[in-house]
């Protein structure tokens, strides 16, 4: 919610959904490149959950099978060409979905006790909180988005669901190091170059 405030949008009454192609990932702790068609990329820390079974209309109380494992990621937002196709009224994936635009940190099993209860996650920038996130102030619950998702896809093993960020978004420069954190433990490393 306090994302939707910080860019001025009216806060959803349902989950709002964009897709990145495969090509968009950045795994492995590689860096990720300024694109020459942006002179706003910035940063969004999210948790991201991965799909671990095929479903599509899923039933509400079976919805915690279908995600076991959780990270921290980046999606990289080409915050200039996003303004412009808003104004337009146009999809945003090319603002959003460009080649490494959607950084992945190492996974952790997304227990029945971490899905219980709130998820602590940070983002730094050189060193410094820039954004800290509690899952229970998301707009939408992990499994609301979830639910929300299947009702239009086919979710598959392996998909990625990045579940929006908090406030502190920002700019990137070549330079800058960013890391997540889940609770205390990193689990993403992004140089930007």
């Amino acid at each position: 919610m306090d994302h939707a405030k910080e860019l001025n949008n009216p806060v959803p009454s349902e989950p709002m959904v964009f897709m990145k192609p495969p090509t968009a990932l950045l795994r492995n702790g590689k860096p990720f490149y300024i694109p020459d068609f942006s002179n706003e990329i910035h940063y969004e820390g999210e948790l991201v959950v991965k799909i671990s079974k095929n479903g599509k209309h899923i039933d509400s109380q079976f919805i915690r099978s279908y995600y076991n494992e959780v990270t921290i990621g980046l999606d990289f937002t080409a915050r200039d060409l996003q303004k412009k196709l808003k104004e337009k009224g146009h999809p945003w994936e090319i603002a959003k979905g460009f080649d490494f635009s959607a950084a992945v940190g190492n996974w952790i099993d997304f227990s029945d006790e971490m899905k219980r209860n709130n998820i602590l996650f940070t983002l730094r920038k050189n060193g410094e909180t820039v954004q800290s996130g509690d899952s229970a102030d998301m707009i939408f619950s992990i499994d609301k988005i979830i639910l929300y998702i299947s009702k239009f896809f086919k979710l598959q093993a392996g998909d990625l669901i990045y579940t929006g960020t908090p406030a502190g978004v920002g700019k990137v420069e070549t330079g800058d190091i960013l890391e997540g954190f889940i609770g205390n433990e990193q689990l993403l490393y992004c140089e930007i170059k």
